[in-house]
């Protein structure tokens, strides 16, 4: 049972996914991965649209909240490895900035867990996005 979260700066680059995904090739007791990648959308929000989400976190409780939720994970499903990557600073829109890879010996599992995952890690950990408008203005982001 492995697990990790990193707060990254800026965007989680598609090298950076690939690899992870590579380095899980010569585990031979997984049957199955999950991913979950969110990407920062160009919204039109009253006339204006969003280039950009800057994001800032309380750290440590932001690392505290992530270990909880791993643990309570764990223990629901049955899986292998949990790796949880969240960027923080300016990510432009079409990039990605949340991921959220999980593994088992079964697919089953990587589908209930990852779901269970995101929307703890949405509800829960104190993440902080500010939209950035083409205009220069800004507003705080609200997590549905």
């Amino acid at each position: 049972m492995t697990y990790k979260n990193v707060f990254k700066q800026g965007a989680i680059s598609s090298e950076f996914i690939a690899e992870s995904i590579a380095k899980h090739q010569s585990k031979t007791n997984i049957g199955a991965h999950n991913i979950f990648l969110g990407q920062v959308r160009a919204d039109d929000i009253d006339g204006k649209a969003v280039t950009a989400i800057e994001y800032t976190a309380y750290e440590d409780m932001a690392n505290k909240k992530f270990h909880e939720i791993r643990e309570a994970t764990f223990a629901k499903f049955n899986l292998t490895c949990m790796h949880i990557y969240h960027s923080l600073g300016a990510v432009k829109t079409g990039e990605i900035c949340l991921f959220v890879f999980v593994s088992s010996p079964r697919r089953k599992e990587v589908f209930k867990a990852l779901e269970h995952v995101v929307e703890a890690i949405k509800a829960d950990v104190p993440v902080f996005g500010k939209e950035l408008f083409e205009d220069d203005s800004h507003q705080w982001k609200v997590n549905t």
